[in-house]
């Protein structure tokens, strides 16, 4: 058992494959019609919220807190209270993110895991 993960972070495989699951899930974005309400959300440049997620869910997921050491606490709700996130919002991003988390390869039983607290987290985040 000395060589299991300890964390969703080692587990993931590092920040190497979360920038990966990050940037396809903002590939997939730019590039499938279904995420069309989502994509127009996040304006012209992706770079920053490329970012931004990327930081966050490597604090998230037990690992560096690059996003805190930037920003402070996420506050995600209060960050987020300027867009609106309905229902369909909340869905596209849920999609797209099982999406890059299946093309990527995340490993099914993680994967399962964080569909689940990501589902939580994106209701939590509806505004309409």
């Amino acid at each position: 058992m000395a060589d299991s993960p300890t964390t969703a972070f080692e587990w993931m495989g590092g920040e190497a494959r979360v920038r990966e699951l990050v940037d396809r899930f903002y590939d997939l974005m730019d590039l499938e019609p279904a995420y069309a309400r989502l994509r127009a959300a996040h304006g012209d440049a992706l770079d920053s919220a490329r970012d931004k997620l990327f930081w966050f869910l490597c604090g998230w997921l037990g690992g560096p807190d690059h996003y805190i050491s930037r920003f402070g606490h996420p506050r995600l709700r209060a960050r987020h209270m300027p867009f609106r996130i309905g229902i369909v919002e909340r869905d596209e991003w849920l999609a797209c993110m099982a999406q890059a988390m299946d093309e990527v390869g995340v490993d099914p039983a993680l994967r399962d895991r964080l569909a689940e607290s990501f589902a939580g987290t994106a209701d939590w985040m509806r505004n309409v």
